[in-house]
């Protein structure tokens, strides 16, 4: 009689043991995550053996890797990957490589590209420790870029971990901060608290279906022949989402963002507000669209109003930003974030009343490039501002134009596109593409909601792109002197990073039906 061992997804089968406990790895479909994984650890080597004078090689390796990582997705454009599958079922697998996860894995690896290129010179700057600061980098996209690609919840929650838990880290590196040191403790207070009650989800879910891959709970919570047992897994899909929408900075869960933008190093705040959102927005597509298909008519509407909080406050408290306060720059932008997520939201809630929701899923992945692209780049600039002018004003930005007219246009061009004006066609492409979801999902009192806060964005957007263009105000001291030297040269990597968003910016606008047709394709 063969033995009967308990299987992954709680059953129990009657096999060999050593053969059922064999799974084949796909090394290709788990190349993206795993080099930049193995770079982080040979960076940290490295580091143990390099002199001081050299440990700046470091960052240009671990931009090496990053690229190379993003270069290994080009193999698998050819179809759906996937590994670490239940023996006997080849569709159960805990990995998968399909066109989602690609989309969601170069918008990650893209990201911490440009916030490489942000961070090497802003480790000399702030004199950060070197093979700590990449080894924390390298090791966060590596768990942001597994993420999407997962498809159990115990493979999310990990991945959601090994993304989380060095950005606590890197918040908290500047030596002697108290901002920084600050921002570190809520930015990782809150964090736990809502993995806690993410994993206390999860477990009710396990409980409630005996399984933890998506697809089997999603058959499993259509049919659940307990009433105890439905009690227990609505508990769970309502913790999980709570999990995640702490991630994706949804109010009321967006507390951290302010502080924890200020006081990290600019090039983490940057990495946060687009690897951080996309790491939780590809978790709660996941978890909703594939997971949980049959309590549509509860994340829908909830999310919904989710979406009206969060664009709402975030707009509106930027809107209050005094341009005079320090860090006022940082500020608006974190708070302009929270607005976005917003927006980002939209889509994911008219899935919700979707029969199909592959064209709002597409919307939201579509805004999430747009997103991507321009915000770090609008932090790029910020990060060579706060070079001359640490307090990163925005008054700091008045005459930009003047010593730097190329830097003045991309920023203005960045926050034009935030704000869905042209000439950034993409950011008004986005917008309308989110827009019309929430029309066709008969979400009109959204529609209404949102444009309303559109145009409380505006005013701000074009306030600080004014500035950009003003003369500057004759001083006396020193900062009169610094307005009229002739401007310091902008290092290397800050010009590639800054000159790489904005020709993204610029290749987006011109062809945005592309986008949202790749990403339209880029469905589950």
């Amino acid at each position: 009689m063969s033995p009967t061992i308990p299987m992954a997804d709680g059953n129990l089968a009657a096999a060999d043991p050593v053969a059922s406990l064999v799974q084949s790895v796909d090394w290709l479909a788990i190349a993206p995550p795993t080099i930049a994984a193995a770079v982080a650890l040979a960076v940290l080597v490295a580091d143990l053996f390099l002199p001081a004078a050299r440990k700046p090689l470091l960052g240009w390796i671990a931009t090496a890797g990053l690229a190379l990582a993003a270069l290994s997705l080009l193999p698998l454009l050819d179809g759906d990957r996937r590994t670490f599958c239940l023996t006997g079922h080849p569709d159960v697998c805990s990995y998968v490589a399909d066109p989602f996860a690609l989309v969601i894995q170069f918008l990650v690896l893209a990201g911490a590209l440009l916030t490489a290129l942000l961070s090497i010179d802003t480790i000399k700057d702030h004199d950060l420790p070197t093979g700590e600061y990449w080894f924390l980098l390298l090791s966060s996209a590596a768990g942001a870029a597994l993420l999407p690609a997962s498809r159990d919840l115990a493979t999310l929650v990990i991945a959601l971990e090994v993304a989380s838990l060095p950005a606590f880290a890197l918040v908290g590196l500047r030596r002697g901060s108290r901002l920084s040191s600050e921002a570190a403790l809520k930015f990782f207070l809150s964090s736990v608290a809502a993995t806690a009650v993410m994993l206390l989800g999860v477990s009710f879910l396990y409980a409630a279906t005996r399984s933890l891959y998506l697809s089997r709970v999603a058959h499993a919570l259509t049919d659940l022949p307990d009433p105890r047992l439905a009690t227990l897994a609505a508990a769970g899909v309502a913790l999980t989402l709570v999990g995640f929408a702490f991630k994706t900075a949804a109010v009321p869960f967006h507390f951290w963002v302010p502080d924890t933008y200020v006081g990290a190093p600019l090039p983490i705040a940057a990495y946060l507000s687009v690897i951080g959102k996309a790491v939780g927005f590809s978790g709660l597509i996941l978890v909703t669209v594939e997971g949980f298909p049959s309590y549509a008519d509860v994340w829908g509407p909830a999310l919904a109003v989710l979406a009206a909080l969060t664009m709402t406050v975030g707009n509106v408290a930027a809107l209050r930003q005094d341009p005079h306060r320090v860090h006022s720059a940082v500020r608006l932008l974190a708070w302009s974030s929270v607005g976005q997520a917003g927006y980002l939201l939209v889509p994911l809630a008219a899935a919700g009343y979707a029969d199909n929701p592959a064209h709002a899923i597409g919307s939201t992945i579509a805004y999430a490039l747009m997103y991507g692209a321009v915000n770090l780049g609008a932090f790029a600039v910020v990060a060579l501002v706060a070079r001359t002018r640490p307090a990163n004003r925005i008054t700091d930005y008045r005459g930009l134009y003047a010593r730097r007219p190329l830097v003045a246009l991309a920023l203005g061009f960045f926050l034009l596109n935030l704000a869905g004006l042209p000439p950034g066609i993409i950011g008004l492409f986005a917008k309308v593409t989110v827009f019309s979801s929430a029309v066709d999902a008969g979400l009109a009192w959204l529609a209404v909601v949102m444009a309303v806060n559109v145009v409380i964005a505006l005013y701000y957007y074009l306030q600080w792109t004014a500035v950009l263009f003003r003369g500057a105000k004759e001083t006396e001291g020193a900062e009169a002197a610094d307005r009229t030297a002739p401007p310091a040269r902008i290092p290397a990597a800050l010009t590639t990073a800054i000159a790489l968003a904005t020709v993204l910016g610029i290749a987006l606008s011109g062809a945005p039906q592309l986008v949202l047709r790749f990403a339209s394709g880029a469905l589950l």
